[in-house]
């Protein structure tokens, strides 16, 4: 299996989603393959600002992951691809770039002047295994609760009218990365109608849009794992709606178009 070192910058004009998406340009797909096993590399730190942010200031490995999915990011006019992240793993302190004078990857000479440009690197099973051996302790990713953005789970008792009601209400936490990565994946058209805010009410609205989890998330009984790509999707908010319209029943994503097309035919 390919073994790679990718570069994650503190600035950055690609759309990496920490844990959950790899953002890259279409060169590298033959490397990053599902299954490709990655070593994520910083460079020196250039922005004081970033400075926490960081394991070390400077040239350094900090987390290992195994890529996941592969899938076109649509809004790119150039094949630029997403992969999912799994297995994320990260480092308790930082493995530095350079050992003495020694680097922990083996650099080729004819790429002895450009060799650190390169945002994906390819590295042998001896290099992996030298780097990950330096890490003296991994701390695998905290995994998602299933995420809130509009859901809540209300259970009502009442009594008659007038008098006071009780509103028992269960919030499920959210991690807002999840919701980016499912816009980056679907994109800002809702997956049922097609509207999309920002075309119809302009800059004010862009980027604007509901994520549906296609598992309910009240119908979970603890902690799950979620990935964007196929247990999220866009929606807009009156299709959303819709969806969770009655408590004993959760419209499917196929059910809402059958019923919108059918007003319309």
């Amino acid at each position: 299996m390919t073994k790679c070192v990718i570069v994650e910058n503190d600035i950055s004009q690609w759309d990496d989603q920490t844990g959950v998406l790899y953002h890259f340009p279409k060169r590298n797909q033959k490397f990053l393959t599902p299954g490709a096993e990655v070593i994520y590399y910083k460079g020196s730190l250039k922005q004081k600002a970033y400075s926490g942010r960081r394991l070390s200031d400077l040239p350094h490995y900090f987390r290992v992951a195994v890529m996941g999915t592969v899938f076109r990011d649509k809004s790119s006019s150039k094949g630029d691809l997403f992969a999912e992240i799994e297995n994320y793993k990260e480092f308790s302190e930082a493995v530095l770039a350079k050992n003495g004078d020694t680097y922990l990857e083996e650099i080729p000479l004819s790429k002895v002047n450009n060799y650190w440009r390169d945002g994906v690197r390819v590295i042998s099973e001896d290099v992996y295994e030298r780097i990950t051996s330096a890490a003296t302790k991994l701390t695998p990713q905290r995994r998602i609760k299933k995420d809130t953005l509009n859901d809540l789970e209300a259970s009502l008792v009442s009594g008659e009218e007038g008098k006071k009601k009780q509103r028992y209400i269960t919030t499920y936490e959210r991690r807002p990365e999840l919701r980016e990565a499912a816009i980056a994946i679907h994109g800002l058209n809702c997956s049922v109608c097609g509207f999309n805010f920002g075309a119809f009410y302009g800059d004010y609205a862009e980027g604007y849009i509901h994520i549906h989890h296609l598992t309910p998330v009240s119908g979970l009984s603890g902690p799950s794992q979620v990935y964007p790509q196929t247990d999220l999707v866009s929606v807009c908010a009156n299709c959303h709606s819709i969806i969770h319209r009655k408590k004993n029943r959760t419209l499917s994503i196929d059910e809402l178009r059958v019923m919108i097309k059918s007003r319309y035919s």
